[in-house]
């Protein structure tokens, strides 16, 4: 292996533990930046946290992409196939060489507004599948930038390995939301007395069953309507229309 490649090897395996030793998105992302911008060489990078969506992006250099530029990429986005590609493609690194012609990316009417301001003249991009947001799956974006020399056929390897790790932890780490289990009528029934203000003895009294009865009814239904206190399971309850809290048999 020549010393080219085994530094090459070293800066993948640097993104590797970090990825290794993740807890949570918010700590791994702003130092992951610098790692995938070494692993991967370039001028800048951007991570977008949902590709094609309006959420802001990360970059390094911080505050790369300033307002102005940012209403330019939205305004010229789909008229660009590198972004295309990323975005609804299969979201494989890609050099935007691979793609267009240096003629031809200098003709988009993003490469003036967009990415001639910050040297963007080589460009390799990829998405992936990470997890999820808001209950729904998410696909993460990154572009890396560089001014000069294009990527080379090593620079896509390098990210097409780090692609598939980047997207197992995050999927690790944005899980989906499990479904609410269902409230069983009976407890649907306890509910509905308690969202009304009776009490334990009150409920227990109207569906004729005993307070211990009603303790455990409610608190199988803390558990699946994922509450901890009365209030919050008859706020729960009485929005149950808009949260869809569903009824088991």
């Amino acid at each position: 292996m020549s010393a080219a490649a085994e530094a090459g090897l070293r800066r993948i395996l640097a993104v590797v533990d970090l990825l290794i030793d993740a807890v949570d998105e918010e700590t791994l992302v702003p130092a992951l930046l610098p790692l995938l911008l070494g692993a991967v060489p370039g001028d800048s990078i951007i991570w977008s946290p949902r590709a094609g969506a309006a959420d802001q992006p990360l970059t390094l250099p911080p505050g790369l992409l300033t307002p102005d530029v940012q209403a330019a990429f939205a305004r010229e986005a789909a008229a660009d196939s590198l972004v295309t590609h990323t975005t609804l493609g299969s979201g494989t690194p890609m050099r935007r060489s691979t793609l267009q012609t240096r003629a031809e990316f200098h003709a988009l009417a993003a490469y003036a507004e967009v990415y001639r301001p910050f040297g963007a003249e080589q460009q390799l991009a990829m998405s992936f599948p990470a997890g999820y947001a808001a209950g729904r799956p998410r696909k993460v974006c990154v572009a890396i930038s560089r001014n000069g020399s294009d990527f080379s056929d090593d620079d896509v390897a390098a990210a097409a390995l780090l692609r598939t790790r980047l997207s197992h932890v995050l999927h690790r780490l944005a899980p989906p939301t499990p479904p609410p289990s269902l409230v069983t009528r009976r407890e649907s029934a306890v509910l509905a007395l308690l969202a009304r203000g009776l009490t334990n003895q009150q409920i227990a009294r109207r569906l004729e069953i005993s307070p211990r009865t009603v303790d455990k009814h409610l608190e199988h239904a803390y558990a699946k309507l994922r509450v901890s206190s009365r209030v919050e399971a008859a706020n729960a309850w009485l929005t149950r229309g808009r949260t869809a809290v569903p009824l088991g048999p």
